[in-house]
Order: C-alpha cells, then structure tokens, then sequence
C-alpha cells in the first residue's frame, strides 16, 4: 500500500500521509496483523481443531483488561490473544489463542446459538435449488425454462421460532434473472421463496404466491447508462500544501488537543478507543471504546417472500468484513489518509483489504463561535472526520465519528445505496383499493418496481470514562413549574437532577413533551464553580418503533425497545442483540443483560444509544439513494471551565 499511496499522491501533486502497515502490533488494541493470524491457525493445526474443512466464523482481536490498556505506554509490553468462533461441521466452537505464548488458553463447544453466516453459505444450495422440481415447475410458470442466467443468494431469514425453523439452520433462497444488467435489483423473481435445509442444502419447500413477471425496467447507474454529468462551474480544490494538522504513530491520531487509537474491526466495522483531551497541562481522559454494535432493518410487507426479511444486519451479514473499501477521491476527499486492514476468510486464512478507513480535517465554512459587539470577533470551525463505510447487500451505510475543537465529538451514520424493491404486475399507481394495492406496503419507484418500506435502527456502544472509569448516570428532567398569582408569568420551567442507581432507571425513551438531558458524570472531579465534570449524550432525530410488543423481530431486536440502555462495564456485553443473533430466539443481547437489574452506580458504566428511522421511499431514492444522515453528539457538559474553544486562531 505504502509504495502505491506514494505514487498517486506524486501523480496529483498531493501531499499525502500513507499509514505505514507495521509487521508487530504498536498498541494493545491495534487489530490482528498477517503474521498473527497465521500464528492463531498453526496453533489450532497444533492442537488438532483444524484441518482443511474447518471454517471460521469470527477470528479477531482477544481485548486485553481494560485497565491494562487505559495504563500502557510505548515501549511496555503488548499482551496479544485472539478469539476465534470455529465451526467443525455441525459443531462449533469458542477458542482463545494466547499469540504471545503460542499457545491454546480456551476451547469450548458452543450451545443454545448458532454462529453467523460464512461467505461460502450465501451461494451454498443453489445447484440443490435449481435441481428441485418444483422450483423448475415455478420458474416454467413465469415461463423461465433457461435457468442459466438466473442467480440464487441463500440468506438467514428473520427467525420467528416456528417448527420448520426450530433446531436447524435454514437458509431462505431468493433468485434473480440477471442477464443484460448490472444493477439486478429490479430483476428479482418476485413472490418465490425456497426454504432449505443449510446443513445438507435440502429444499425443504417451495413458497410460490403468484406468478408476477421479471421487470424490463432498468435502473443503471455507470457512467455510461447515466450519460453526460452536468457542468460545475468553478472547480473546487482543497489541499494540505504541508501536510495534514495530525500526526499518526501506528493507530493512535493526534489532533490538537484530542488523542485517539482506530482500529478497523470485522463485524463492527471501527472502533475508536482511549480518547483523551488535554486540557491545559492535564491529559483527560474522555472515552475508552465507541463503536457500532447493531443493525436491525425489518421490511414492513406481510407476504412469506417479505415478512422474514428483518435482518440483523452486523451480527448475522458481516462474514469478510462489516465494511467494504473506501474510494479515494470520493468517499473522502484527496487529502484523506487511509487504514488498511486485514481480515480472516472463511478459511481462516488472511486477506488484505486497502482504504477501510479515512482520516481527514474539514473546513466547511462553519463558524466555531462569533459575537459581534465590542469587539467583534469571529472563529471558524475545522473539523477532524474519521470514516467508514458498510455495504449489505442493497444498502451502503457510512460512519462518521467527528471530532470538534470544542472539545465535542458528533457520531453520525448516512444511509444510501439501493431501496429493497418487488416487481409487481402493476405498472404504477392507481390500480386496487386499501391493501390490495401493488403498493399498499411500498411506493412506486419505476414502472412495476415497488419499493417496501422498512426501518433502519443502529445501536452505538459508548464506553465513556469521564475523568476515569468511575461515574454515574445523571437524568435532568426539565419539567414546568406553576408560579404563584402574583407573578404576571404562569409557570417556567426548572432542571430537576437525579442519579440513575440501576439499569431499569437508566432506560431512555425520547419524549419531546418530557424533555431531559442524559450525562456521564465523574464520581471525583469538579470544574471551578463545583458542578462534577459531565459528558452529555445529546441525541439528533429519532424514531419509536411501530412494531407491536409482541411482534417476534422486535422480540429478536429488544434493543430498540429504548433508545437509551445503560449498563455496568462487562467485556464480553459488546452486541446490542447478543453475540450470536443468527437465527436467534427473542430477548437477546440488552434486555437478557439488564434483566437482572444491576447497579450502575459509581461504577464503570456503558450507554448504548439507539438511532431509528422509518423509511418510506420516495421517487427520489431511485435508483440509488442520496445520503440521508442521521446524528448524535458525545458533548462536554461542565466537563471545561469555560469554552476550550476560545484559544482558536481567526483563520481555520
């Protein structure tokens, strides 16, 4: 990658930063390097859990103690482990690998769950499919007698614990017609579903609900079938003539007063770790791990091809990697730097994947703070940005974890790709009454291509340590007082502050008539006027889910439930919906965590902050989506003795 970097940024007369990739780990948490996944599977050849039809369903980085990591500095030793999922024909097991030891510390069969899907499974079962008569006899229907050009995808269904699905992996068989076309998305044999048996591939049966054409419509978007681009006058071009404001050593990024490590990570995508700020002459810490933790997208159609489509998206469609590579020059701007990764196939083995993360200042012609009085002063804003991207299946998802001279750090997740959408027989709107309408349970986007509409909910695990691991959670509810007759005012409004002491007190629903601020609060440190030094989760838009309680994914999903959870720190609690949702039963994950109630009372707590939105897609979404963003704030609240940032120079 270096050598490559190098080039290009010579071609373009950019300067440029290129992340070196560094054969030895340079920090407790940097990912697994080449070297260190081969060490992990000649150390289960050694032991005899591996042979050549062995498959990995997780193999990453074994975290060390928390503690450890808060406490380590350059030059100390690194401790590295690896926790791997391993499936052994129907069996499948949890291992951890001391690296350093080259040794096997753990090896345990795994029961009651089933591991995610493997690359492989997406495409196993479709000779078996293409086989089976009656799938032959519904394709003959929709007078397909060819089926060369026909592609089958085996996914995991929404499970809904009925007694076909109960004790056995079951993969749901969808199939479309991709000739002539690259974006297949229109293509799809609508309305026909084949159930199988993922252990052997048997086709347990053919769901056919009526026979709907595969569109001609086309919904390309090359360069060639989008023709000509229009005129943009003015070219626009930033460059870092001196390089970049940050510097890197390894992963850990400094940007004035912020400091951070990055990793890329297999089923989460990223996670930013150990964020301090220096704050004068004292190193604060801020943030020990914030990270992705879920994704839960249910379609809202009824019929059998629709109704198992409520995907829990990083848990169960993350084999080869949650995110996919960044394009330079696009996804980020020139001057961005760029974190490669590697990641374990299905095998185990390694692979290298270029551009997973980008790192880039920004200066979007904002203002940091301004009044205009005597004097008149002014601040412009630049912004640090680090990035990545996910691709599941239709949808494209990017993350952005923006760090603000102000001492904030906005999250945000931008929602693009392509809407999930049915051929109907219909050409558009008009035709059929209520819910027998083509698109009772959609909208038209092209002649005979419904678009369905769904929900997106994206759960963020936020490990705050606000000066320290020791805090408590603050609940200021602002609520409206009555003031007496003889005030000409009726009634104001005042902050009552209470701690929540356990986890049932600390569920979150957003209520604009009840309005309340949440905060992380140090057990031990006060600003100058004696408040304790706070962080604020400060959330953007939200939704609440319409699904009812009783509704099996939401059951499977608990987490969206609230849109904030606050639980004591565990290390092995890292996934909203559990660690293995794959066909999961209900209740997994959070609700099963905070079940018992535990106290999270001057203790190291975690938030895990859910972002939900409906989508009802519009024409405009068609035929790929522009980038809808949705936002939270992590924001210093009495953190700082006044505004840190009113030592920023007059030009940006």
């Amino acid at each position: 990658m270096l050598a490559r970097t190098l080039a290009a940024c010579a071609a373009l007369s950019l300067f440029c930063a290129p992340v070196a990739e560094a054969q030895a780990p340079q920090h407790p948490l940097d990912p697994l390097g080449w070297q260190e996944y081969w060490t992990v599977l000649e150390v289960l050849k050694e032991a005899g859990h591996l042979d050549s039809e062995t498959r990995f369903s997780r193999l990453q980085l074994h975290e060390p103690d928390k503690s450890l990591v808060w406490n380590w500095k350059s030059g100390n030793d690194i401790p590295r482990s690896a926790f791997a999922v391993v499936r052994d024909g129907p069996r499948t097991y949890e291992a951890v690998i001391d690296i350093s030891a080259r040794r096997l510390t753990s090896w345990s069969e795994l029961t009651g769950a089933q591991p995610q899907w493997l690359d492989e499974e997406f495409g196993s079962g479709a000779a078996q499919v293409k086989e089976n008569p009656e799938f032959i006899a519904a394709m003959e229907r929709r007078g397909i007698t060819d089926l060369t050009f026909i592609d089958c995808i085996a996914i995991p269904p929404g499970y809904l614990g009925t007694d076909e699905q109960q004790g056995r992996r079951i993969g749901y068989v969808y199939c479309n017609d991709i000739r002539g076309v690259r974006n297949t998305w229109t293509r799809s044999i609508s309305d026909l579903t084949i159930v199988v048996d993922m252990a052997d591939g048997t086709v347990l049966r053919v769901v056919d609900e009526g026979v709907v054409p595969v569109t001609e419509t086309t919904a390309e978007y090359d360069r060639a079938s989008l023709g000509p681009p229009r005129e943009t006058k003015g070219p626009f071009h930033v460059s870092q003539p001196l390089g970049p404001g940050f510097t890197l050593e390894g992963r850990v990024i400094e940007w004035q007063n912020w400091s951070f490590h990055v990793r890329p990570d297999t089923r989460v995508g990223m996670v930013v770790s150990t964020v301090r700020y220096k704050d004068g002459e004292r190193d604060r810490q801020v943030l020990y791990e914030s990270s992705l933790s879920e994704i839960f997208v249910p379609y809202m159609d009824p019929s059998f091809a629709w109704h198992a489509r409520n995907f829990i998206d990083a848990g169960e469609f993350s084999a080869g990697g949650l995110t996919k590579p960044l394009i330079p020059g696009r996804d980020c701007p020139d001057h961005a730097v760029y974190f490669d990764h590697v990641v374990a196939g299905d095998d185990g083995r390694p692979q290298d994947r270029e551009n997973m993360i980008c790192v880039f200042e920004r200066v979007a012609g904002d203002v940091s703070w301004r009044h205009v009085g005597e004097p008149k002063a002014s601040r412009p804003k630049r912004d640090l940005v680090v990035r990545m991207a996910a691709v599941l299946g239709n949808y494209d998802y990017l993350f952005d974890w923006v760090f603000q001279q102000n001492g904030s750090i906005r999250i945000g997740v931008g929602a693009t790709g392509i809407a999930e959408a049915k051929a109907v027989v219909e050409a558009g709107a008009g035709d059929g009454e209520g819910y027998d309408r083509a698109d009772a349970y959609g909208r038209f986007v092209a002649p005979h291509i419904v678009a369905v509409n769904h929900d997106h909910y994206f759960n963020f695990r936020i490990d705050l340590d606000v000066d320290g691991p020791r805090n408590d959670f603050l609940i200021d509810r602002l609520k409206s007082v009555t003031l007496p007759e003889d005030n000409p005012r009726r009634s104001i409004w005042v902050v009552d502050e209470t701690i929540a002491s356990s986890e049932s007190q600390a569920k979150m629903t957003i209520d604009y008539n009840r309005p309340a601020v949440w905060r992380v609060a140090s057990e031990s440190e006060t600003n100058q006027v004696g408040y304790r030094t706070t962080y604020q989760l400060m959330p953007g838009s939200n939704g609440n889910t319409l699904m009812t309680a009783d509704d099996y994914p939401r059951r499977r999903a608990g987490f969206i439930d609230h849109h904030l959870w606050v639980t004591p720190y565990a290390p092995d609690e890292r996934y909203a919906a559990g660690q293995y949702p794959t066909l999961s039963e209900p209740g997994m994950g959070l609700p099963a965590w905070t079940s018992d109630d535990r106290s999270i009372s001057d203790t190291d707590i975690v938030l895990w902050h859910t972002i939900g939105m409906h989508h009802v897609v519009r024409a405009e979404d068609w035929p790929v989506m522009p980038v809808l963003w949705h936002w939270f704030e992590l924001r210093p609240f009495d953190f700082f003795d006044q505004n840190p940032a009113m030592d920023l120079p007059e030009t940006p």
